[in-house]
């Protein structure tokens, strides 16, 4: 049995400790925002914030979890109100299928919160996820416009 705090609620899992986080938060607690892509922790799609550190929860074991406060893209509005990120998606028109979106979200939030207006050259660095159809113009406009909102 391993504990788990993820958007602030406690849960007990019975799973085997080298499960993968985002097989953990999907099936067993029933958070669907987090997405598998690559499973390697290449595409990004599966970043949720580990103590408010952007993680791919694809290649992290939950045991190594435990204990530690997990943020999935479902616990980022606060009583319904979305974040700036959130906000700023929507109004530049981000997501096409809207597959990377949640992760994308994710570790654009963990940016943020490091540097709060981060230069075309940070959010290359730091932004790695892949989005398949291309936003990316969409994606640093949208981080633009959080950052000055």
């Amino acid at each position: 049995m391993v504990k788990l705090t993820v958007n602030g609620i406690s849960h007990d899992v019975d799973v085997e400790p080298d499960t993968p986080l985002l097989w953990v938060l999907r099936e067993q607690v029933g958070l669907t925002g987090t997405k598998y892509g690559c499973g390697v922790a290449q595409c990004g799609a599966c970043t949720v914030h580990v103590d408010g550190v952007a993680t791919r929860s694809c290649s992290m074991q939950v045991s190594d979890a435990a204990g530690k406060q997990i943020t999935t893209v479902e616990g980022l509005a606060v009583n319904g109100a979305m974040t700036k990120v959130q906000q700023a998606w929507i109004a530049n028109d981000v997501p096409q299928c809207g597959y990377c979106q949640s992760g994308m979200i994710m570790a654009v939030t963990a940016l943020l919160k490091e540097k709060a207006k981060p230069t075309d050259a940070e959010i290359d660095a730091a932004i790695t996820n892949i989005c398949r159809c291309g936003t990316f113009q969409q994606v640093r406009a949208a981080i633009h416009a959080a950052a000055n909102a």
